[in-house]
């Protein structure tokens, strides 16, 4: 009999601490996410165009959070980052339930998208920084199962309480969002976690002036960048972009086939992160991340094959399509995140963490536009050979990337059995953060 804790890793309390206010504030965005545009078009009256695009000004909010954020982390501290970007959040949230114009959508989006973005480079840092440097991998594979979980949580929730006839469970759903991003807070409040020494960061305003132009030197993360958000391009962005549409287009599936479809593969992630975490510990973080493209491109190819299909065989090779790129997910999340802040110095994770984030925006997008060009030609087929032909290289170009890397940064770390023979790491220097 296989036990649970075989696969669990053995992280710092703090840092479980994180992950769990995490996973609060993941189930507030499971919420709402799905609502979005449905909520202002079909609750607030405003024109779909204009809903639209307020998703849009939460995606472009990014650019300007993001680095924010990452300079922020370096300033002040991660959590403090974090507080900050949770707060915004929070507001934006609960804005959207006063919402009843375009303007007033576009600023509300503008605050969440904004405060949203800070939190990803913050909260990216904070983890690094709360475990050792072999337990980044493991720390993030869990931070991404976890995240599915409250996703997944957040989804089911809504589907029992909204109603289209009744614009008040949607005001209910955006101030329980909004409740979930403050409630991280005083979880966070309560952490007692350490940061640079003064002395540090002194030397950083001294040596590092103007922090970003240091990153755009740093060739081996301007590598990393370019491959994230290709993969980003070509996977997670067609997820919500092609696929959808082709699965309910030439596919011929319902909506409540496609849903079933999006439940397979974030069951696969919850169930599959850790083990697959497992398995890879020990190997190159490259190969995790060629290993990914190759699921990457079979889901792509099986979706196709789906499309061929009728009837309850469509529907049942479109879910195994996205059980298939769960795989590639799980394959990814333990080696670029955690190589990101293997090869980050001290003074600039912050900086790093929030150049990176740009990569996923980008990539999320550009992928869409080639999406949507390809798709309203009626050169589907075309496009989802396309995207097996970029996997291919993107595995390639990862490989390539195993010579540039330093071979710490490159390394999957401890198993469980290793990290609990190590005994637990010690977070609180005697600085503190900046509390």
């Amino acid at each position: 009999m296989i036990r649970v804790g075989t696969f669990v890793p053995r992280l710092p309390r703090a840092a479980w601490v994180v992950l769990g206010g995490d996973t609060l504030s993941a189930i507030g965005s499971g919420l709402t996410l799905p609502f979005f545009v449905v909520y202002l078009h079909r609750v607030r009256g405003i024109d779909l165009e204009a809903a639209a695009l307020a998703l849009v000004v939460i995606a472009v909010a990014g650019f300007a959070g993001n680095p924010t954020g990452g300079s922020l982390a370096d300033r002040f501290g991660p959590r403090n980052s974090l507080i900050f970007g949770l707060f915004l959040a929070g507001l934006g949230a609960g804005a959207l339930t006063f919402v009843h114009t375009a303007w007033q959508a576009f600023a509300a989006a503008a605050v969440l998208g904004f405060g949203s973005a800070v939190v990803w480079p913050a909260q990216d840092s904070l983890l690094a920084m709360l475990v050792r440097p072999e337990q980044r991998s493991s720390v993030f594979s869990v931070r991404h199962a976890t995240l599915n979980a409250g996703f997944g949580i957040g989804a089911l929730i809504a589907a029992v309480i909204v109603d289209l006839q009744s614009p008040d469970t949607f005001v209910v759903l955006y101030w329980a969002d909004a409740a979930t991003f403050l409630a991280f807070i005083p979880i966070l409040l309560t952490l007692k976690v350490g940061g640079r020494p003064t002395q540090l960061a002194a030397e950083a305003a001294v040596e590092s002036p103007g922090g970003y132009r240091t990153i755009l030197t740093d060739w081996v993360f301007l590598r990393i960048w370019v491959l994230t958000a290709v993969l980003v391009a070509i996977g997670f962005s067609q997820l919500h972009a092609s696929f959808p549409v082709f699965a309910t287009g030439e596919g011929g599936i319902s909506a409540k086939a496609l849903s079933v479809a999006f439940a397979a593969n974030t069951f696969t992630v919850v169930a599959a992160q850790l083990v697959v975490l497992r398995l890879m510990s020990g190997h190159r973080r490259t190969t995790s991340v060629a290993l990914a493209c190759g699921f990457w491109a079979l889901a792509w190819a099986v979706t196709l094959l789906a499309g061929m299909a009728g009837g309850q065989l469509a529907v049942a090779t479109f879910a195994a399509a996205l059980v298939v790129f769960a795989i590639g997910e799980t394959l990814l999340t333990p080696a670029l995140t955690p190589m990101v802040n293997d090869i980050a110095p001290e003074r600039l994770r912050g900086r790093y963490n929030g150049a990176y984030t740009l990569g996923w925006i980008t990539g999320f997008m550009v992928g869409p536009v080639f999406a949507g060009v390809a798709l309203g030609a009626g050169r589907s087929t075309t496009f989802f050979v396309a995207l097996i032909g970029a996997c291919g290289l993107a595995a390639v170009a990862a490989l390539r990337l195993s010579a540039r890397l330093p071979s710490a940064a490159n390394m999957i770390g401890e198993s469980e059995s290793e990290s609990a023979s190590q005994g637990p790491v010690n977070v609180t220097p005697p600085t503190g953060d900046g509390v």
